[in-house]
């Protein structure tokens, strides 16, 4: 079997399980985990054999025409180079575990068939944007994957964050896809095809006419895609969905999606200084702006949100700077350690019965109740802050790498002022990424307080999976130098200044939160002054789950307790409650949007109501006076026809009488 049919497959085979899956739902259920998992197995170890047999050398490239079209065809287009291949084996793993864990996580869920089905399709059009050849069929992929997030986000549609969510991540990605069409139409007629090659070669050979045009409005769907600055807010709100979907949305799919894009067609973003600035300037306010409201959630998914947030950031400032090979090392690093943070917060939440930190940390032994996801956890968080030899540490270090060529000059065609904003927002995000994830950790797993409550173990599929994405979250960095063929040849390895840098500024956030912790922790266990310590007499008995969930003191806890120990707090000082509603961004769209369009929409509602009804009701109230008027005279008394009858001739006598006389 060729290596292009293998590639057609893997695509098409979790399309096929998504409509067996929607199909048999209700009618056949013992068959839908099969048809949920065995589809995305079998597309994921396709894509890796995909994987080796393109090898990393040079693009393998294959079309049909899908329908003539005049001037611009659009071609049914495979193009295999080694950013495909490697990236389509990082959905499809990332794919196998979700559809793996949900098989335990949601297996009371009545509607776990759409679910596993719409995983499926949403996995299938990743796949499809990965492998396409053609804009127009990437296009197909790109869309459906945001009618599958909004059906994914709003599974919980009963409640109404869930609902408002979904509505939210559905507007905010098709605000930014509006200018992306139109980005997408006038690079095709630049270049004279969509298809990837062609455009590519017509930037090589100075055929764009508006690069900084086209090239802006891309950058708009990307960022409503991979939920950059301004178009990042869907992305905390969309928590409201299941736990496996966030995973894989941030780790595989969805806002994956933005990033690579870039990178496929980078040298039509390159050939525009001022796209590749306006670029590393987004990036930057995304890193930093996304790093300080994660220090300052209080839920456990938000914070993983904004993380994801600013970890997008680092790969959109790798591309500003011209070196698509760190920012897409950097995407596949981030998947497999994102990916086990979202499903390990699953079992925590599950475990802990919320998905508060302010609750976990009245909490003691949970790392005992959930020894799998406090270990593996753990691993992935040391991944995210970049300490060595976890994978987060290679790509993140590869990053600035080509953030500190691209400052000094010896990056082709990217601005220098791009590198040094890159790179400076790239090290104060360390800080503060080291920082959210110690605090994470801390208020998660190092409670002081009653014992978490006891749920249950958890499935075997769960916890599996955790390990076995553990792997790469911990490895994958030490294949950089293996993986470089992948990269377009070009090496990946951290530098000693980068590296010390990188490395010491990671440590200073960590240890400057865990000091914050421990002062924030000695201060709440300090009783105020004139409290008296509570007495199983003095107060009634509260159950530890009561406690948590109503954050009440438990029985025999300080009578008066303080909040619990947060080193956010005390770190971000008087900008906390700014970061933890996101610098009230939400609230400035809604000045600025929402009231209007509602403004507007009143306007027309009056309009409608007070002006147009009005003409509406007038043209039907004359006709209905004038025939009400007409049955008056209908009254069937024939002598009362015949008196009307007499006084009309006796009127138009005297009329015609007077009519003759004055004419005489």
């Amino acid at each position: 079997m060729t290596t292009t049919t293998l590639a057609v497959l893997v695509p098409l085979l979790p399309f096929l399980g998504a409509a067996a899956g929607l199909l048999l739902g209700r009618t056949a259920p013992g068959f839908v985990r099969p048809l949920a998992v065995l589809p995305t197995v079998a597309a994921a170890v396709l894509a890796a054999l995909v994987a080796v047999r393109q090898g990393g050398d040079g693009p393998i490239d294959a079309s049909t025409q899908l329908t003539p079209t005049g001037s611009v065809p659009i071609d049914l287009a495979l193009h295999l180079d080694g950013f495909a291949v490697l990236v389509a084996v990082l959905v499809g793993v990332v794919a196998t575990c979700v559809q793996l864990y949900s098989t335990g996580y949601l297996r009371d869920d009545p509607r776990y068939p759409s679910y596993a089905a719409l995983i499926s399709l949403f996995t299938s059009a990743m796949l499809l944007v990965v492998y396409s050849g053609d804009l127009m069929v990437l296009l197909v992929g790109w869309e459906i994957m945001g009618i599958c997030s909004y059906f994914l986000v709003g599974h919980y549609w009963e409640t109404p964050e869930a609902r408002a969510a979904s509505l939210k991540a559905f507007l905010v990605t098709k605000l930014g896809d509006v200018p992306f069409l139109f980005g997408l139409f006038a690079l095709a007629a630049d270049a004279g095809t969509f298809r990837i090659t062609g455009i590519l070669g017509a930037v090589g050979s100075g055929g764009l006419d508006h690069p900084t045009l086209i090239a802006l409005l891309l950058l708009a769907g990307v960022a409503g895609k991979s939920a950059q600055f301004p178009l990042h807010t869907w992305l905390p709100d969309a928590m409201a969905g299941p736990t496996p979907v966030s995973a894989l949305i941030h780790a595989a799919t969805m806002v994956a999606a933005g990033v690579y894009f870039v990178a496929r067609l980078l040298p039509v973003f390159a050939a525009s200084a001022a796209a590749l600035t306006v670029l590393a300037v987004m990036a930057a306010v995304t890193m930093v702006g996304s790093a300080l409201a994660a220090l300052a959630q209080d839920d456990i998914k938000r914070v993983l949100a904004y993380s994801t947030i600013g970890q997008l950031g680092y790969m959109t400032g790798a591309l500003a700077v011209g070196d698509r090979g760190a920012a897409v090392f950097h995407l596949l690093s981030h998947g497999a350690f994102k990916a086990l943070l979202f499903l390990g917060a699953g079992v925590i939440i599950h475990a802990a019965g919320t998905n508060s930190l302010a609750a976990m940390s009245r909490m003691s032994g949970l790392p005992k109740r959930i020894p799998d996801a406090y270990w593996t956890m753990t691993i992935a968080l040391f991944a995210l802050a970049a300490i060595p030899p976890f994978a987060g540490f290679f790509s993140k270090e590869a990053v600035l790498v080509a953030a500190e060529h691209a400052s000094l000059g010896d990056t082709t065609g990217a601005p220098s002022g791009a590198g040094w904003t890159v790179l400076v927002a790239g090290l104060l995000t360390a800080v503060l990424t080291a920082a959210y994830a110690t605090r994470l950790w801390l208020l998660a797993f190092r409670g002081r307080g009653p014992a978490a409550p006891d749920h249950g173990k958890q499935p075997v599929a769960m916890n599996g999976v955790l390990w076995f994405l553990a792997i790469p979250s911990l490895a994958f960095g030490l294949t950089v130098g293996q993986l470089a063929g992948w990269f377009d040849g070009h090496a990946l390895t951290p530098t000693v200044t980068t590296a010390v840098l990188g490395t010491g500024v990671a440590l200073v956030g960590g240890l400057v939160t865990y000091g914050a912790w421990r002062h924030t922790t000695a201060m709440a266990a300090r009783p105020p002054i004139g409290a008296v310590a509570a007495h199983p007499e003095d107060s009634p008995a509260v159950s530890e789950a009561e406690a948590i969930a109503t954050h009440t003191p438990a029985y025999g806890d300080i009578a008066s307790a303080p909040d619990p120990a947060d080193p956010g707090r005390l770190l971000l000082g008087p900008l906390h409650r700014h970061a933890a509603v996101g610098f009230h961004l939400d609230a400035v769209y809604h000045t600025l949007f929402v009231r209007p369009v509602q403004a507007a929409a009143e306007l027309v509602r009056f309009l409608d109501r007070e002006v147009v009804e009005t003409y509406v009701r007038g043209a039907g109230t004359l006709p209905r006076l004038l025939g009400a008027g007409v049955r008056r005279a209908q009254t069937g008394n024939v002598q009362t026809y015949l008196s009307a009858l007499l006084a009309g001739s006796v009127v138009l006598a005297i009329a015609a009488v007077i009519v003759a006389a004055v004419g005489a």
